[in-house]
């Protein structure tokens, strides 16, 4: 199955079990993208000593998950895109949404 998750928002508790499924879906053989969106864009920054977003978003890339970030909420925040989230663009995140068999937005 292709699952795609579309993450908005910094909550270290939401990033971290958007990511943990993410993860977990892989471990199922699914293909699975993410696509940072609105807030979504500054997880990779996010330090939390309960939930370590970094460690998990690191698993998911070197399981075969694929990240984006979109262009435009990155330029808003004077972000550049980086090798775990590149910058993308609307038409990523729609591709992603035509080609998945499902969505889930944290």
């Amino acid at each position: 199955m292709k699952i795609g998750i579309i993450i908005s928002q910094t909550d270290p508790e939401v990033v971290w079990n958007a990511f943990r499924f993410g993860n977990f879906s892989l471990g199922k053989q699914h293909s699975v993208k993410v696509f940072l969106i609105g807030k979504g864009v500054e997880c990779e920054d996010i330090k939390d000593t309960k939930f370590d977003i970094k460690k998990q978003m690191e698993e998911f890339l070197d399981g075969g998950g694929k990240i984006f970030a979109c262009g435009t909420c990155l330029k808003m925040r004077h972000k550049e895109g980086s090798s775990v989230c590149p910058l993308s663009t609307m038409q990523d995140l729609m591709d992603i949404v035509e080609e998945s068999d499902k969505i889930i937005s944290f």
